[in-house]
C-alpha cells in the first residue's frame, strides 16, 4: 500500500479544559481530496491549525512525508510544501494580485533576509523565480488579467481563487483548504469547483474543510466526519452520507434526498 503523505494519530487540543480535538486519527494518501465535515464546534478549523502549525498539539503526532512534523514552526512546515487558505478573503491591501501571490512564494524561499538586505545575486535569481511563479499561479486560477490591478478591487470570489494561487506559488505537496466556498454565489462556486478538480487532477493532495455537504462530496475522494472534537465516521462519500451517526450529528434530512 502506499504510505501516506499525512498521517494524524491521536492529536488533541484543549482550550480552557475543553477539548476541542480529541484522539483524531487522519491518512491522506498522495494525490488525494480529503473532504472533513462536521457541525459547527466540531473541530475542523482546530485540525488545520494542528497540521499547518498554526496551533500547537498537545497529544499524538503529525507525520508529513514521512517526517514528524508537529513540533516544527509554521514557516517549517510551509517550506516542506504545506499550504493552507484559511476561511475568508484575505488579501494584503495597497499591493497588486500578483504581488499578493508572491507573498506564497516568499514563504519557501532560502536567500533570508541578509541576502535580500545586501541585494545578493541569489536574491534577485529567487525574486524573478518568484516573479514568474506568481505568474504562472495567477494564470492557473484564472487571473492572469488582473494582475496589475490592487487586490482589494477583486470581487469575493476572484479574491478567493487569489488566495489559492498564492498558496500554489509557494508549489506545495499538501494543500489544505478551510471552507473555501464561504460565501460564494453559483458561478463563483463552480468556477472554484472546476479549479480544485483540475488541481486533483495534477495530483496535488488536498484536505478541504467545507458546510456544504454536496459540494464537498462531489470533490472528496473520501470525507472524515468530526463531532464534538472526534472522528465519527469515515469513507467514501455515499458511505458518509448513509452513516446513522452522521445523519444524527449533521447531515439530518439532507441523506434522505
Amino acid at each position: 500500500m502506499t504510505e501516506p503523505l499525512l498521517r494524524v494519530a491521536g492529536v488533541a487540543r484543549s482550550f480552557g479544559g475543553v477539548y476541542a480535538v480529541r484522539d483524531v486519527h487522519l491518512d491522506v494518501a498522495p494525490g488525494e481530496l480529503r473532504g472533513v465535515i462536521g457541525p459547527n464546534g466540531a473541530g475542523k478549523s482546530t485540525l488545520f491549525g494542528l497540521i499547518g502549525g498554526q496551533l500547537a498539539s498537545q497529544a499524538g503526532t503529525i507525520t508529513y512525508a514521512g517526517e514528524r512534523i508537529d513540533r516544527l514552526p509554521p514557516h517549517r512546515r510551509a517550506t516542506r510544501g504545506i499550504a493552507i487558505v484559511f476561511q475568508g478573503a484575505r488579501v494584503f491591501r495597497g499591493m497588486t494580485a500578483l504581488e499578493n501571490v508572491m507573498v506564497g512564494g516568499h514563504a519557501t524561499t532560502r536567500g533570508g533576509f541578509l541576502g535580500a538586505a545586501l541585494r545578493l545575486p541569489r536574491h534577485h535569481r529567487e525574486e524573478r523565480e518568484i516573479r514568474r511563479q506568481a505568474r504562472t499561479a495567477l494564470d492557473r486560477v484564472g487571473l492572469a488579467d488582473w494582475a496589475d490591478q490592487p487586490a482589494e478591487s477583486l470581487p469575493l470570489g476572484q479574491q478567493r481563487a487569489l488566495q489559492v494561487a498564492r498558496a500554489l506559488c509557494g508549489r506545495p505537496r499538501l494543500l489544505l483548504l478551510d471552507e473555501p466556498a464561504a460565501g460564494l454565489r453559483a458561478a463563483e462556486r463552480e468556477a472554484l469547483a472546476q479549479l480544485i478538480e483540475e488541481l486533483k487532477a495534477d495530483g496535488l493532495t488536498m484536505i478541504k474543510i467545507e458546510h456544504d455537504v454536496a459540494f464537498v462530496t462531489r470533490l472528496a475522494d473520501r470525507v472524515t466526519v468530526l463531532d464534538l472534537g472526534r472522528v465519527i465516521a469515515e469513507g467514501t462519500p455515499a458511505e458518509v452520507r448513509a452513516d446513522p451517526a452522521v445523519v444524527a450529528a449533521y447531515l439530518g434530512a439532507e441523506v434522505s434526498r
